[in-house]
């Protein structure tokens, strides 16, 4: 009995993983360490313009993207397209938490031809991102 509630609640487990979508996240220690070691990458920042202006990281794409769910907000990432598909850096998504406006704009930017393996998600967005000292504020 108890091996059979095991294997309904790997599977149960293992189907909502599936459901919820495969993506590269990158977390805050991580990130740091690029940020620090001055790694090649492309940061997208789809923050609205008034969070952007508060704080983002120095170097980021300014998209203002977010929530990347209408035609109008996807052209605002087309902008920055030629420069992602001329490199083949690391891309990496910056969004107010990390949430559906992020995967929003890996799963647009993926289905435009950028490979997945190069997309990340910072994990929590700027919302709770640790290391203030990394981040610039105005344009």
């Amino acid at each position: 009995m108890k091996r059979i509630i095991l294997l309904v609640t790997l599977l149960l487990g293992s189907v909502v993983t599936a459901m919820a979508g495969n993506y590269n996240y990158v977390e805050a220690d991580q990130f740091k360490q690029w940020l620090e070691k001055g790694k090649d990458m492309a940061i997208v920042d789809i923050q609205v313009p008034e969070d952007f202006q508060k704080h983002h990281f120095k170097g980021a794409l300014e998209t203002n993207a977010f929530p990347v769910k209408t035609q109008e907000e996807r052209q605002k990432l087309d902008k920055v397209l030629p420069l992602l598909t001329k490199s083949q850096n690391d891309v990496v998504v910056v969004c107010p938490r990390g949430g559906n406006g992020a995967k929003n704009a890996y799963d647009y930017l993926k289905k435009k031809g950028i490979d997945e393996k190069r997309l990340f998600i910072l994990e929590d967005g700027m919302q709770d991102w640790p290391y203030k000292e990394l981040t610039v504020s105005g344009r």
